[in-house]
């Protein structure tokens, strides 16, 4: 495995224990594909680090246990602010 991987397995398994983040932030915030976190969480991070692994294994099966009640919140959110910008429309939307 080249040294940058390692290095990057490392950096974002130590990111995902400290914050508690989703795959999808992790791969954001450090600019990677969401199947290349994956895939340094599952396969490369074990054989690099197996304490670091075994606490991003925790976080991980604890936001796909959530996963369905963050989904929920985001479509109320979503709804919500629509029916709001129905009782109260912006002063300018008719110009």
């Amino acid at each position: 495995m080249q040294k940058d991987i390692r290095e990057r397995c490392i950096a974002i398994g130590q990111y995902i224990a400290d914050t508690g983040a989703t795959v999808r932030s992790a791969a954001q915030h450090f600019g990677v594909s969401k199947s290349s976190v994956h895939k340094d969480m599952k396969q490369r991070l074990p054989q690099l680090n197996r304490t670091l692994a075994m606490q991003v294994r925790a976080v991980l099966s604890y936001n796909k246990a959530v996963r369905h009640l963050r989904g929920g919140a985001a479509t109320r959110r979503k709804y919500r602010a629509r029916a709001d910008e129905r009782a109260f429309p912006h002063p300018n939307a008719d110009q």
